[in-house]
């Protein structure tokens, strides 16, 4: 995709992730979507398709020990 601003990725990916999380309040959505930017494999992605892959990969477990 032709790389979008930050400002205008992280607004649709925060858009995209209030679609699934509709109690959430919209900052902590615009902090998540601000983190997903930081990850270089997802901000490659359409910003919606991003939010969905972030979602699509669950929890993650912590490192056993």
């Amino acid at each position: 995709m032709e790389s979008l601003p930050a400002r205008q990725w992280i607004a649709r990916c925060s858009a995209r992730l209030q679609q699934r999380w509709r109690t959430v309040n919209p900052d902590q959505l615009d902090d998540l979507a601000n983190d997903l930017w930081g990850d270089e494999e997802l901000r490659r992605l359409d910003p919606e398709l991003a939010a969905v892959e972030w979602l699509s990969r669950g929890i993650p477990l912590a490192a056993q020990h």
